[in-house]
């Protein structure tokens, strides 16, 4: 029974009936470093909204993207599989349509479920099983007569201004102030769709709410209030590792949309200020959808998980974009915050199982009390960890990417967060880090004597690990060499 302060707000409209289930907010974004929060010991960065549900829930420091660049990652959120098994190696297509999918299951278990922000699907109003999405795909136009809902809002509301005054590239290392008012940045259009649905929802059966934003991914166009908030603030330079050196000479001398380069220490920090303009401006979108939750007194009955598909270079080792086995490209942020009474665990917990995309999906199916055969999946319920349960976790995550870019950057790579061992299968070239004392990857072990049998261990799991797939990863009992460009495994789905 309510008590009556409880009943005069539910009477005031303050405080609504829960459902029985979690609602589920599926809060990501796009091109995140695990580095650029708060809550994972960056004192430059201004995230106090992820900070928030780091400190009131689990925070994962050792969470991977296995195939860090957009499409196949959004595979792995989207089914659960690791890459040879969803089938895509690379940057590709996510396919139409998988056996299982996660929007399709959560809705199969009695949720409604919004997608809103960045899909990155093909066809690009294919849902997967939404029942509805409300897109901001940037500016790609890939479908026939596609047209995003974010640029018709935009064209609608600012028909005598152009969505990309700012002058920025999609893959651009340059940064600058949005040029636009702000309440036209694709962000803060994010947000207030996001806001908009958790206001206005009365449906009877519980939510998954998909907020997917196309930020802080490049163009590096924060408003200018988050520019002007990184003015003077010491920002993390470059890092550079003692191996580095082949990746200083620019790809592109004359063009902005380089993927290597020894850029100037100022160039650098002007793609970080705006980089982290963005992150402020995506973290503040975050605080004003849990307010709404908070509002509408629903906080403590939805189950938020937050994350990115990869991270961003930003100069390091000379490197920038993604596509990398480096802890820049490759790890991302994992935070999940539970409803009161879901689990019996403490909060503000940091986590250093391997972690990985592919357990997202496990992870929701359970948050959403949706009865599944954990051997459809590669990946496995994060609720377990949470719980302080390691027993049968995976010991390490792999990570791989299809040739992207230039022919030598192909590899495949394995960590369990405190190692990590990369193969370039262009030329055999072998990179080994201590990442628990060297969390830049400032220094190949690879090469040193010292290092042998701990480099002869890993390259053994990397043996073990690519043997179901046989040539030409693996020939003769040994890492294969090669140069052929391959995009899809055999299990790529065909329709």
């Amino acid at each position: 029974m309510l008590s009556s302060v409880s009943l005069a707000a539910a009477v005031e409209g303050r405080i609504e009936k829960r459902p029985k289930r979690p609602n589920i907010l599926f809060l990501m974004a796009d091109q995140f470093r695990g580095d650029c929060l708060g809550a994972d010991g960056n004192r430059a960065i201004i995230t106090p909204n992820l900070d928030r549900l780091a400190a009131e829930g689990a925070q994962f420091r050792s969470a991977y993207s296995s195939t860090p660049s957009c499409t196949p990652a959004r595979a792995g959120i989207l089914n659960g599989l690791s890459p040879w098994h969803h089938g895509m190696l690379g940057y590709d297509q996510v396919a139409e349509r998988y056996p299982r999918e996660l929007p399709r299951m959560i809705r199969d278990a009695g949720y409604y479920t919004q997608g809103i922000g960045k899909m990155h699907f093909h066809p690009q109003r294919n849902t997967h099983g939404y029942h509805k999405t409300i897109l901001d795909e940037e500016g790609r136009v890939e479908s026939p007569g596609f047209q995003s809902d974010y640029r018709r809002w935009f064209k609608l509301e600012a028909p005598d201004m152009d969505p990309d005054a700012t002058g920025i590239g999609w893959n651009d290392h340059r940064a600058r102030p949005y040029v636009l008012p702000e309440w036209l940045h694709p962000t803060r259009w994010t947000g207030d769709e996001a806001v908009k649905f958790i206001e206005q929802y009365q449906g009877d059966l519980p939510f998954l709410l998909k907020v997917s934003f196309a930020r802080p991914h490049s163009p590096y166009d924060p408003p200018q209030r988050w520019w002007d908030r990184y003015e003077g603030v010491e920002l993390p330079g470059a890092v550079v590792g003692d191996w580095a050196e082949r990746h200083a000479q620019r790809c592109k001398p004359h063009k902005s949309d380089l993927w290597q380069g020894d850029l100037s220490p100022k160039k650098v920090r002007g793609a970080r200020r705006g980089y982290y303009g963005n992150v402020s401006f995506v973290d503040e979108q975050i605080g004003r959808i849990l307010a709404a939750l908070e509002k509408r007194g629903w906080l403590e009955n939805t189950f938020i998980i937050f994350f990115a598909d990869h991270g961003d270079m930003l100069g390091d080792h000379y490197l920038w974009r993604k596509t990398y086995a480096l802890e820049p490209s490759a790890r991302i942020p994992m935070l999940i915050r539970w409803p009161k009474g879901m689990l019996d665990a403490r909060r503000g917990r940091v986590i250093h199982a391997p972690v990985e995309l592919r357990d997202v999906l496990p992870t929701l199916l359970e948050a959403a009390g949706a009865e599944y055969d954990p051997e459809w999946f590669d990946g496995r319920s994060m609720l377990q960890l949470i719980r302080g349960n390691r027993q049968g976790w995976r010991p390490w995550i792999d990570l791989e990417h299809a040739t992207c870019y230039d022919k030598t950057n192909v590899w495949t790579a394995l960590t369990d967060g405190r190692i990590k061992y990369i193969y370039h299968a262009y030329d055999g070239r072998e990179q080994l880090f201590d990442l628990e004392n060297d969390p830049g990857e400032t220094r190949d072990l690879a090469p040193l004597d010292e290092y042998k049998t701990l480099l002869e261990t890993w390259r053994g799991r990397m043996i073990e690990h690519l043997s179901e797939r046989g040539e030409p990863f693996v020939v003769d009992g040994k890492l294969g060499i090669r140069r052929k460009k391959m995009l899809h495994s055999p299990k790529y789905p065909s329709h």
